[in-house]
């Protein structure tokens, strides 16, 4: 599931705001270089699908909205052939190729949901826009980043508190 994981998080974090400026992997001149390192082709209709199944899935995870029409616009057009062997059953995706990655993704958020229930979550920093799959014991990670995310929040609340 990590590799699965990874593609997520990949995806979901493609549209930082970094300095209060929003950044967008899935556009502009390296966006089809940025896809062909996921192993996408980086054809336009891949980026666009993309973008349509990031976006679905930000509102999604953070309660804006509980529209799945993106998701399942991709997923009616792709399936999951399985193969049999002494090892057991394995799934390969079956999907065209300009909506393969896309659809990986919506597998990769339903498993995530599934085997990890809410620990799928928007950075607590509401100037952020980055999203962190919680790992820890007690399921109470709050930021993308401690380092940056955590770290700044932390710094706001004491300095709020000093100033009481």
């Amino acid at each position: 599931m990590v590799e699965d994981e990874d593609l997520l998080l990949t995806v979901l974090n493609s549209a930082p705001v970094s300095d209060g400026r929003p950044a967008d992997a899935l556009t502009g001149p390296g966006a089809a270089d940025w896809v062909r390192a996921l192993g996408g082709s980086g054809a336009s209709g891949e980026l666009d699908r993309l973008r349509q199944v990031r976006d679905a899935l930000h509102l999604l995870i953070r309660g804006a909205s509980s529209d799945v029409g993106p998701l399942a616009a991709t997923l009616d057009r792709a399936r999951l052939r399985p193969a049999v062997s002494p090892e057991g059953v394995s799934w390969s995706l079956e999907a065209a190729p300009e909506e393969r990655l896309a659809a990986r993704v919506v597998l990769a958020w339903s498993r995530v949901t599934t085997e990890l229930p809410r620990r799928l979550r928007p950075c607590a920093n509401e100037e952020c826009n980055l999203f962190l799959v919680d790992h820890s014991r007690p399921g109470t990670a709050r930021w993308c980043s401690m380092a940056a995310c955590g770290n700044r929040m932390k710094a706001r609340t004491h300095a709020r508190k000093q100033r009481r």
